[in-house]
């Protein structure tokens, strides 16, 4: 769940963006305590040590999701959306 990646990673940082384009921003902040980056917010080209794609989104895919990360950074898909040469690691 993408609950339990988040609350793993808060154990080494509370530097965390979440971007979720299909969740209810105040419902996820209610239930889990989460904050969800807006949809109409942008995510910062190469500002980001890791991203994790956690959903298969349409929206992620049609992203450039290597273009978040920093140089040395890394992408990990968890569902496997995205082609092998695109990422750095899945499940």
């Amino acid at each position: 769940k993408v609950v339990d990646i988040y609350h793993t990673l808060q154990e080494y940082t509370n530097n965390i963006t979440v971007f979720a384009p299909w969740a209810d921003a105040s419902h996820v902040k209610e239930e889990y305590g989460i904050e969800i980056t807006p949809r109409s917010s942008y995510l910062t080209p190469h500002s980001y040590d890791a991203v994790i794609l956690a959903v298969a989104h349409k929206e992620f895919m049609e992203m450039e999701v290597g273009a978040l990360v920093k140089e040395g950074g890394v992408v990990y898909d968890v569902k496997g959306i995205l082609p092998r040469e695109m990422v750095d690691g899945r499940l």
